[in-house]
């Protein structure tokens, strides 16, 4: 799925913390931490798929729950950032 999505022009999020960001990362993802996402969303494209990742999924579970609750309509939670890699 996510190569698909990445042909579709997805945006590529990782919602960890900067520091945990900083440790280790994939090429291409943004880092735009859980809680600033409220506060960032002018940053995120609406005219293309979301796809989240986080250290468990947990918290890229809650961003996709914010972005749906502000109108983004394509959002998918991958689960661990190292998805990202595959």
């Amino acid at each position: 799925m996510l190569p698909e999505l990445k042909q579709r022009g997805a945006t590529l999020i990782d919602v960890r913390s900067a520091g945990e960001f900083a440790h280790g990362n994939a090429p291409g993802t943004i880092n735009i931490p859980l809680q600033e996402l409220g506060s960032r969303l002018s940053e995120i494209p609406r005219t293309a798929p979301v796809v989240l990742a986080c250290a468990s999924g947990t918290r890229s579970g809650m961003a996709r729950f914010v972005l749906k609750k502000n109108g983004y309509q394509n959002v998918y939670n991958i689960g661990t950032w190292s998805k990202f890699l595959g």
